[in-house]
């Protein structure tokens, strides 16, 4: 393996050619219980420890499962194509390159050669797939290419374009599995003898402080009947025991299916992979051999491989990777099992409603919730289903009330249940569109959400549907109303001190975003009893400017500092003096408060 710094030159001089930046991107799929990363540069990952590839991937984690559990899967992932193209052996490959360790898909430098996005039933004009129609409740859609930069040391293009769509859903029972389609196209040669390799690293553990799981008692395994590789954590280590193995279950291209030979390898710490197109192509992908599962945790990267076929100019390989999670290996066998339907169907599979529209009031202890549909919303209660089987119009059953004290992505609570009345299903509660949550208290942050549900489709056997927690949670955070004038600021909590983790409170006073740990950053006190439009100005005993806060909100009457100064720093032990002008009348309050660390 290249060394990181070695990595990082190759990438700076990728984008010193070429103008890239308008178009890599990232996207986090998160209406589920699986919070995956996809890039556009042909991989399922974006963070990879100390070395960060190309894009701007703020977090720690590529694969969170269960939702805010902080138990990674994945360390890198994406598929290789390889082939014979005038006599010479070509493979393309997102990662695990030559010994430069360079990236090799890229998308064009177009602005509109990111990430595409886009919810069931949606149609998108796509410069390379015009009137696309989404077919899950989150679709991402690029595409990349093996030559958009042609520079890449030890890289001959086979001139692929790659069409890769992902798909998640927020209801059981797939509500554990991302769907990937790819569409390889061939732009300049034939291919012969090609195959598809589906590769993965895995790092399945609980996220250690400030780092990525560790790969140290990782194996890999392969399960025939389902085309599937898996990677499980064996139990304990030093990243403890993770709940979910990850796998990938291939569907390959249907017209192939027959005629296909399938190859499992794995590679651990004392089993190098091949870097170069040519071993890789012969030692991984025609090799048509099962690796025995392995035994000894370790490093575990698995490589997946199916072919051969031959494939002209303009031709398409279609192939779906299905990525699956889930409580221990027998709920990722009978999900593998339930995903023949989703590709019979060509996901055509009943729908859950229409996300509700969601608003809210504040007030001091108290968080008004309303979600009546308007005229100007899609109504949930009238939404149509031509995928179900059981002939009820109108599938729509009730409404969920869901709070978390922790995070925008949950855990959940469930607050209360609304459903239609007078028929045979439920609670027969009646429909409500408020909900009044008091007893809250004032300053700490408090999260929402409001779901729509169906019946189930007893024909199909399909079970009740419901739309994403995630896609309209809210955070909120209840207080009185600005003060109509300066004179009673107060600083909270005053003295603020290191030795208290107040991540820890319920809810929580200080918290980290969802995959990464906390950080000095991610301190917090608070100004209250502010006016609506003042600026808050922070001196060191010694009056020195270290921080300008302006606050301009008419709702809320308190404004957050982090405790770091304009230049980023973060400030020592010591007591500090606030100044805090009205902007309407220019009064001025002046204070204190200590921090001590």
């Amino acid at each position: 393996m290249a060394h990181e710094s070695d990595k990082e030159y190759h990438h700076q001089n990728h984008l010193s050619r070429i103008n890239l930046e308008s178009a890599l991107d990232w996207k986090i799929h998160d209406v589920g219980m699986v919070r995956q990363v996809v890039t556009n540069i042909g991989g399922i990952n974006a963070s990879t420890g100390s070395y960060d590839p190309i894009l701007d991937y703020p977090f720690l984690m590529n694969c969170e499962y269960p939702p805010n559990s902080q138990e990674e899967h994945i360390f890198e992932a994406g598929i290789r194509i390889g082939a014979i193209v005038n006599g010479d052996t070509m493979v393309s490959i997102p990662n695990w390159n030559n010994a430069h360790q360079d990236y090799e898909y890229f998308p064009t430098g177009a602005s509109d050669d990111t990430i595409w996005v886009a919810t069931q039933g949606d149609t998108l004009d796509i410069p390379y797939w015009p009137n696309y129609v989404a077919i899950s409740e989150q679709d991402f859609i690029c595409r990349y290419s093996d030559y958009n930069i042609t520079d890449i040391p030890l890289h001959t293009p086979l001139y692929l374009d790659v069409i890769q769509t992902s798909h998640a859903w927020s209801s059981y029972p797939f509500d554990k599995v991302i769907v990937y389609n790819y569409y390889v196209i061939p732009t300049r040669n034939n291919l012969q003898g090609a195959y598809v390799t589906y590769m993965m690293q895995g790092r399945v553990g609980n996220l250690q402080t400030g780092q990525l799981a560790t790969d140290d008692d990782d194996v890999s395994m392969f399960v025939s009947e389902h085309n599937m590789a898996v990677i499980k954590d064996l139990p304990g280590g030093p990243d403890g025991t993770a709940t979910s193995p990850v796998a990938i279950k291939i569907y390959p291209p249907e017209e192939w299916t027959d005629s296909l030979d399938w190859s499992f390898k794995w590679y651990g710490h004392h089993h190098q992979t091949p870097m170069r197109d040519k071993l890789i192509y012969e030692q991984q992908m025609v090799s048509n051999s099962i690796m025995q599962d392995q035994a000894e945790g370790g490093q575990s990267i698995f490589a997946l491989t199916f072919g051969p076929f031959d494939v002209m100019v303009g031709d398409t390989i279609h192939f779906s990777a299905i990525e699956i999670l889930g409580d221990g290996m027998d709920e990722i066998m009978k999900t593998a099992e339930r995903l023949d339907i989703l590709i019979e169907k060509d996901f055509k599979l009943p729908v859950a409603p229409p996300t509700p529209p969601l608003t809210f009031e504040i007030k001091s202890n108290k968080i008004i919730l309303d979600w009546e549909p308007t005229s100007d919303d899609q109504n949930p209660e009238l939404y149509t289903d031509p995928n179900r089987a059981d002939s009820v119009e109108y599938p729509f059953e009730g409404y969920r009330v869901y709070k978390s004290t922790n995070n925008i992505t949950g855990p959940w609570t469930l607050l209360a249940e609304y459903d239609l009345p007078a028929n045979d299903i439920g609670s027969n509660i009646g429909l409500s569109y408020e909900f009044n949550d008091i007893g809250l208290l004032d300053y700490f942050e408090y999260f929402y959400s409001v779901t729509a549900y169906s019946r189930e489709d007893s024909v199909l056997g399909f079970p009740e549907l419901e739309s994403s927690i995630n896609r309209n949670a809210i955070s909120v955070v209840p207080g009185p109303s600005p003060q109509p004038a300066i004179g009673q600021v107060v600083v909270i909590p005053n003295p603020y001190r290191g030795d208290i983790d107040y991540n820890t409170y319920d809810p929580k006073w200080e918290k980290n975003p969802s995959g990464r740990h906390w950080m000095e950053q991610d301190r917090r006190i608070q100004f209250t009893n502010l006016p609506g439009l003042c600026k808050i100005n922070i001196y060191t005993l010694a009056g020195d400017l270290i921080k300008i806060l302006q606050h301009n909100d008419p709702e809320k009457g308190y404004e957050d500092w982090n405790l770091t100064s304009t230049a980023g720093q973060a400030i020592s032990s010591g007591i500090y003096l606030f100044m805090v002008e009205d902007a309407e009348n220019g009064q001025v309050q002046v204070g204190n408060f200590v921090v001590i660390k």
